[in-house]
């Protein structure tokens, strides 16, 4: 850790290892014993104190001030929503449903910065996890501010401003964006000129909110939903990628599991999610 330190308690499901490879986020990582959170020019390690309980209830060691975590890193990571209380809501019957939640228990939506979510998740068509995290850090590494944390510097994630004024040539060869470098291109340039006006893009419904980031080249409904549901904290949206549909398919037999939880059936689509990546809870 460095810097200042406090403890803090949480006391609903809380497990940020879960957290970093839940594929929502692409620069959370382990660092050094703690993890590592990164939004706008906010640098979050934390490291968990004593016992936990299994959803990782019990006592953090955070490097910032309290006003910083109650301000910034809790609304960050949806802290004031009762996750225990959203996975009980699994009817008994439904086997794979219960099996994910519990699985994913510790797992939080968070609320990243938009214009981070918005390329990282046009960055994600058609690559794993592991190649879009290498894409992310590329482009935060080479065209990022950097950051004193301490022992070290971090390179922040670039703003629009700087990316709008990269090539599409160099963001395809330097970075390996392939047919993606236009629609990142589109993307910063349209944030930076205020034609896609992040801020005020908050107000809109759910619908208007994922019809108004198609207006970006490139993004269809499943990045559009990513952004409602990672940046905005829309809770409702559930995107829909190759995952999701097999567990529509092979689990539910192309029925829609996911409407019924209302408003929180973007937390369930996120437990699915990683039960069907990570533990090999589908059907073989």
């Amino acid at each position: 850790m460095y810097n200042r330190q406090i403890a803090v308690w949480v006391e609903d499901d809380f497990d940020p290892g879960k957290i970093c490879s839940s594929g929502q986020c692409f620069r959370a990582a382990a660092e050094n014993g703690c993890f590592r959170f990164i939004t706008k020019d906010r640098v979050l390690l934390i490291r968990s104190v004593g016992d936990h309980a299994s959803d990782g209830r019990g006592s953090y060691e955070v490097n910032c001030s309290r006003y910083e975590w109650d301000n910034i890193w809790a609304p960050y990571f949806d802290l004031g929503r009762n996750y225990r209380g959203i996975r009980r809501a699994v009817p008994p019957e439904d086997s794979f449903m219960r099996r994910a939640a519990e699985c994913g228990k510790g797992i939080r939506i968070l609320r990243q910065d938009p214009f981070e979510t918005t390329i990282s998740f046009i960055i994600s068509q058609r690559k794993n996890i592991p190649a879009i995290r290498k894409a992310v850090e590329l482009l935060a590494n080479r065209y990022g501010e950097r950051k004193q944390t301490g022992p070290g510097e971090i390179s922040l994630f670039p703003k629009p401003q700087a990316l709008a004024c990269i090539s599409e040539e160099e963001l395809r060869s330097a970075c390996g964006l392939g047919y993606r470098a236009p629609y990142v291109h589109d993307a910063a340039c349209m944030v930076s000129e205020g034609k896609i006006d992040l801020t005020a893009a908050a107000g809109l419904t759910d619908g208007d909110l994922i019809d108004y980031f198609q207006r970006i080249k490139g993004v269809g409904i499943k990045v559009a939903r990513c952004i409602a549901l990672f940046a905005y904290g829309r809770t409702a949206v559930v995107p829909v990628d190759t995952w999701i549909s097999r567990v529509v398919e092979e689990e539910y037999g192309g029925r829609d599991p996911f409407a019924r939880f209302r408003e929180n059936a973007g937390i369930f689509q996120q437990y699915a999610f990683y039960y069907a990546q990570h533990e090999g809870g589908l059907r073989k």
